[in-house]
């Protein structure tokens, strides 16, 4: 796996142009302060934000400035970010305000290949505002419903379950996802809507499916992709799809993408569970076969998906091999194991994560050796996770330690970001890339 190393970043720092502006505040007179503030607001307009600086000296980190333009009934600004923010110690993100203005600002130093979403929330509330401690935190922890995304910033990521968008950011030297974006000058494939098949999970929820431009004669690869309601209905990634088989960088592919109707819904479902990785080989793949030509080949049958999903993808690479002989996990969620309630603090484990101790105890399983002949690898495995999701990045390097030594073949990166949806849609091109390129 390619191990990178975060650096020192994420550490508050001082905006060179917010510390200008401040020196000439406190030199000005009234009139001349409101020009100032008038001024720096129409710049931060046209450039929009966050504010992204070089740092003298320190060529491989910016001084990246969050800002809000508040008012006077506004009382505290928080940033929301998956990276920066500590959402135990919420008050580290708050905002400060430049004295006697309604420009509020955090600046962070990062590292120049960072990427990330955010969402600011400002407090208007009466009443006496908490200091410090656990009553502030509780504040905050109320707070975080309402954060909505910058108004500075015209680069915007859909939510989730008509949840608020989020702003996204990508300083210079950011890995580029030139597949991203809807291109005009190529051919679109078509995506539907349907209710899942099957009864092995119950009541059925959305199943969004991408068909590629085209009439398929020979059977089409396959992507299962968790998360569908997301990736096909939030985050347009037929985008995506049409750009790569443009550009012959992967074979044309069916994706079916099952969705979830909420966190809890998922929580139950998506994950290391037999049910769900019963659904996938056993209800799922059947049904498309019946609709579409699709391959019944393992090694043209990708699994992928992000957190739980990608933890769902690599169990129904261990139980199905004979359906499923490939997977795309990102920032899978190797914490996992049978018996962890929702809503609790999941505490990393200490050795080798559970999923991994499963992969290494059924290599030696008749199942688990199917397809297995020689040299042949007996799963396809690409992990990507980001630097900044805590002890998540050492769980992957241990669980590719561990597919690696039990024959398996296995790639990964590692990003500079967080658990983050604007990192995971590049990381979903460069996984299929690196799974069904040509």
């Amino acid at each position: 796996m390619r191990v990178l190393s975060a650096g020192p970043q994420g550490g508050v720092t001082t905006s060179p142009r917010i510390a200008r502006l401040t020196t000439r505040l406190a030199a000005a007179g009234p009139d001349e302060r409101a020009a100032l503030e008038a001024e720096f607001w129409a710049s931060a307009e046209r450039d929009g934000a966050p504010l992204v600086e070089p740092l003298d000296g320190d060529p491989d980190h910016h001084a990246v400035t969050f800002l809000w333009r508040g008012h006077r009934a506004t009382r505290q600004v928080m940033l929301l970010d998956h990276h920066l923010t500590d959402r135990d110690h919420l008050a580290d993100s708050l905002l400060n305000r430049v004295p006697g203005t309604h420009i509020w600002y955090l600046t962070h130093r990062l590292r120049a290949d960072h990427r990330g979403s955010y969402r600011l929330v400002a407090d208007i509330s009466p009443g006496p505002l908490p200091a410090v401690g656990e009553p502030l935190q509780r504040r905050l922890r109320g707070l975080c419903a309402h954060a909505a995304p910058d108004p500075l910033n015209p680069h915007t990521m859909n939510g989730r379950w008509q949840g608020p968008d989020s702003s996204v950011f990508e300083l210079p030297q950011a890995p580029p996802q030139p597949w991203r974006a809807r291109r005009a000058d190529i051919p679109r494939g078509t995506v539907e809507r349907h209710r899942r098949p099957g009864a092995a999970l119950g009541a059925p929820p959305d199943l969004w499916v991408y068909i590629p431009p085209g009439d398929a004669t020979a059977p089409l690869d396959v992507l299962v992709l968790c998360d569908g309601d997301m990736w096909l209905g939030a985050l347009d990634a037929q985008h995506t799809f049409d750009a790569l088989i443009a550009d012959g960088a992967i074979p044309p592919l069916l994706v079916l993408a099952p969705g979830s109707v909420d966190n809890a819904a998922r929580w139950r479902e998506v994950g290391a569970r037999d049910p769900y990785a019963d659904f996938l080989a056993e209800e799922l793949l059947p049904w498309a076969a019946h609709h579409w030509p699709v391959t019944a080949d393992p090694d043209r049958t990708v699994v992928g998906g992000q957190s739980l999903g990608g933890l769902a993808a690599l169990y129904a690479c261990l139980r199905h091999p004979d359906r499923f002989g490939k997977a795309l996990a990102q920032s899978p969620s190797l914490w996992w194991r049978p018996g962890l309630p929702q809503g609790v603090p999941k505490p990393l484990p200490d050795g080798v994560p559970w999923l991994a101790q499963r992969f290494a105890e059924d290599a030696t399983l008749p199942h688990s050796r199917l397809r297995s002949s020689g040299e042949t690898p007996i799963v396809r495995v690409h992990l990507e996770v980001g630097l900044h999701e805590g002890g998540m990045a050492e769980l992957s390097r241990t669980f590719h330690d561990v597919l690696s030594a039990g024959g398996h073949a296995v790639t990964g990166t590692e990003f500079n970001g967080g658990h983050d949806y604007a990192c995971w849609r590049g990381g979903l091109a460069d996984g299929l890339m690196a799974l069904l390129g040509r």
